[in-house]
């Protein structure tokens, strides 16, 4: 049996915390120049116009927005203020991915509330944004930094030459921890709001590419065969008298074309949600799925109930296309599917002893299943050293079963 531990460096889906750190690593700095130094250099240099800009932008905003708060327009002005804020926010946070390297999230964007007192709940929501005030806050102490980098950096340029590498690392980290401290997410559960709605996006994608899978096995299979089964019935109808003979072989045929055409409909019924799945639970689906692999394959599955049927659903159809990806893609010689709780996850890994080499950009369909994992709160680990062997574990969060209504 393999041992029941994911690699944690194979992980595929990470908090927000840990994504705002997945920048590409810099090297160390150094005399000689190279993209990073450039890169750097460019950043520190475009400060002072940058934070000018926002200087003005925020003290401007301010001062007229506060100081017409005694009148109806003043607090509109100021949530509009707020709202701009935002989009310097988003500038600054591209400027910092294209020339710093810092990988941070966006913030969830504003929802604003409607209903019978729409306009002043959705001024409430603009007024009270943390995102914008942040943003306020990060423009307004920008300025004098913004200035003393632009100075440092220039007068390095013509006096410090050599050593200005290590000066512009120093500074261009100060301003790394300034975007990540100020233009990040404010908190986690900000972080789980963007990721969430990324997320929704990629289960409506998986369901409309469902969808299209599914009507274009039906139009290509089932269906045309229906309708070629209608026309030879209709004919055999109109030979019925005059040729017994000929109909009856056309009736025979036909009595063929239906078996094949229910076979079809129950395989495309397997593919969206086979029935032993929804009969007898997980243990006897895989089980089922794995013996019909080019490879032996030992099931061990250890759950006391059954988790909800959306979880149980990409358990299984995870489990089946890696069963798949090994019979044609591995050369293994044997393989091994293990399904166990823990706590409040639902864990399954599938291993075996083939060529290894699996990857998530590999074409054979891992991103689509770390995808689909990562939409419910799932992750996705492979290790798979060239040479074998392959070991993919998934987790899956743990909702209990909802008894259906008789």
């Amino acid at each position: 049996m393999t041992e029941r531990q994911p690699s944690p460096n194979r992980a595929t889906r990470a908090t927000g915390s840990d994504r705002a750190e997945a920048a590409e690593p810099l090297p160390p700095a150094r005399f000689a120049y190279d993209r990073h130094t450039w890169k750097e250099i460019a950043h520190l240099l475009a400060n002072f116009p940058m934070s000018l800009f926002g200087f003005v932008y925020v003290v401007t905003m301010l001062f007229v927005g506060a100081g017409l708060t005694v009148t109806v327009v003043g607090f509109p002005l100021l949530a509009a203020g707020l709202m701009g804020a935002r989009q310097l926010g988003k500038l600054e946070r591209k400027r910092a991915r294209w020339l710093l390297g810092v990988r941070v999230d966006e913030p969830s964007p504003l929802r604003l509330r409607g209903g019978r007192d729409g306009f002043f709940a959705q001024l409430w929501q603009l007024l009270k944004d943390p995102v914008g005030w942040r943003t306020v806050l990060y423009d307004f102490i920008r300025m004098p930094w913004g200035i003393l980098t632009f100075t440092i950096t220039l007068t390095s340029l013509f006096v410090l030459w050599p050593v200005l590498p290590f000066i512009a690392r120093g500074l261009a980290n100060a301003d790394r921890a300034m975007v990540r401290g100020l233009l990040s997410p404010s908190d986690e559960l900000e972080r789980r709001i963007a990721e969430l709605e990324s997320d929704r996006g990629v289960v409506v994608d998986t369901a409309a590419a469902d969808l299209r899978r599914i009507e274009r096995d039906l139009h290509d299979g089932a269906q045309a065969r229906l309708v070629a089964l209608a026309m030879g019935l209709g004919l055999a109808k109109e030979k019925l008298l005059e040729d017994p003979d000929y109909a009856a072989a056309m009736v025979a045929e036909a009595h063929g074309e239906v078996k094949l055409a229910l076979q079809e409909l129950r395989d495309l019924a397997r593919g969206i949600h086979p029935a032993v799945l929804t009969d007898r639970g997980l243990d006897a689906a895989l089980s089922s799925v794995a013996s019909r692999c080019t490879v032996p394959v030992k099931v061990t599955v250890d759950l006391h109930g059954r988790p909800a049927a959306a979880i149980e659903g990409i358990a299984y159809f995870t489990v089946s296309e890696l069963l798949q990806n090994i019979s044609k893609h591995s050369a293994a010689r044997t393989a091994s599917v293990e399904v166990w709780r823990t706590e409040d996850r639902l864990l399954l890994q599938v291993w075996d002893d083939g060529r290894g080499g699996a990857r998530l950009d590999g074409g054979t369909g891992m991103r689509g299943l770390a995808d689909r994992l990562g939409a419910v709160d799932g992750l996705f680990v492979i290790d798979s050293p060239q040479g074998g062997p392959t070991t993919v574990t998934a987790e899956l969060p743990w909702r209990d079963r909802v008894p259906e209504q008789g």
